[in-house]
């Protein structure tokens, strides 16, 4: 085992066991999966927070198991999204509270907050429905992911990718308690949702953030 493929099982494992925690891994719902150059590994079927390293599958990218280990029954989505993201080197799909119960409604996460634009566009779109462990499930949600990090998955759950391991649990993470925040804003009445233009506007101002000073778009302030 290279010291690439250990990092990953880590990663992965360290994951699991921190959505688990948060309540996002409940029983053995959700799986999480690393990119390893043109193979896979993903968590196996029915795992739990207890799952250890070596419980970890590494797949081709046909799906073929090389070793010991029966992988997540959604791993055929899993290498969809890898083979339509180039870009993404972890993924993380979860059946959190909220935002499952937001997929079961079949409606998007609408921009009633900024933040919404920190998944990649102006709301976070639902798929339609397909079985579990389908090839019509992965190429529903390899297409929602195309330019999004995160996707709700109608009657199902959510899943999101990062570049990172760390970045795709914090996608889940964040999605959670953005589901969370909308529903409880729902509770009151309907929130008032942000222009299209302020959308943009925070769109461009996340592609600043993190790496880069956010410029200013009016006068510098000084001091007198």
């Amino acid at each position: 085992m290279t010291a690439n493929e250990s990092e990953a099982r880590r990663a992965i494992v360290n994951s699991y066991r921190e959505l688990a925690d948060a309540g996002l891994m409940q029983l053995s719902s959700g799986n999480i999966s690393h990119r390893l150059g043109e193979r896979m590994l993903i968590t196996p079927t029915g795992a739990e927070r207890t799952v250890q390293e070596d419980d970890i599958v590494l797949v081709d990218r046909s799906g073929r198991e090389i070793g010991a280990g029966i992988p997540s029954s959604e791993w055929s989505m899993h290498l969809a999204i890898y083979a339509n993201c180039p870009d993404a080197q972890a993924i993380v799909h979860t059946h959190g509270d909220y935002a499952t119960a937001l997929a079961c409604q079949r409606k998007p996460l609408p921009a009633f907050h900024y933040m919404v634009a920190s998944f990649g566009g102006d709301d976070v779109p639902c798929t339609d429905f397909a079985p579990f462990g389908s090839k019509r499930l992965g190429e529903l949600a390899a297409a929602a992911l195309g330019n999004r990090t995160a996707c709700l998955m109608a009657n199902h759950g959510t899943i999101c990718r990062g570049a990172t391991m760390a970045a795709a649990t914090k996608t889940a993470r964040k999605l959670e308690m953005m589901a969370r925040q909308y529903v409880l804003s729902l509770s009151v009445g309907n929130p008032v949702l942000l222009k299209q233009s302020d959308m943009d506007e925070t769109l461009r101002r996340y592609s600043f953030y993190g790496h880069s000073r956010i410029p200013e778009d009016g006068p510098a302030w000084s001091a007198g």
